[in-house]
């Protein structure tokens, strides 16, 4: 007996642009912090057109673009040189 995957781990669609990428969404309220995961639902932003929405849990998306390249803000050091830059 063969189980559909797809039922189980449906794939991302933008339901806005189309689009099949979607990227995990950082947790922003209350609401979407201990709410949302009761519903099984996790906040997914498109890659595409950026529209922001909530889908099933165990939908594979992509990692956020800053974790996955370990890219992270750095406080910017003192300017050294007297380049002026317009």
């Amino acid at each position: 007996m063969s189980v559909d995957r797809s039922l189980l781990f449906p794939r991302f669609h933008c339901s806005d642009c189309g689009c099949e990428v979607g990227f995990r969404s950082r947790r922003r309220t209350f609401t979407e912090r201990f709410i949302l995961p009761l519903f099984l639902l996790k906040p997914v932003r498109c890659g595409e057109c950026f529209r922001r929405d909530y889908r099933f849990i165990l939908m594979p998306v992509k990692n956020r673009l800053s974790e996955a390249s370990g890219l992270h803000p750095v406080a910017k050091s003192p300017v050294t040189d007297s380049r002026n830059v317009a």
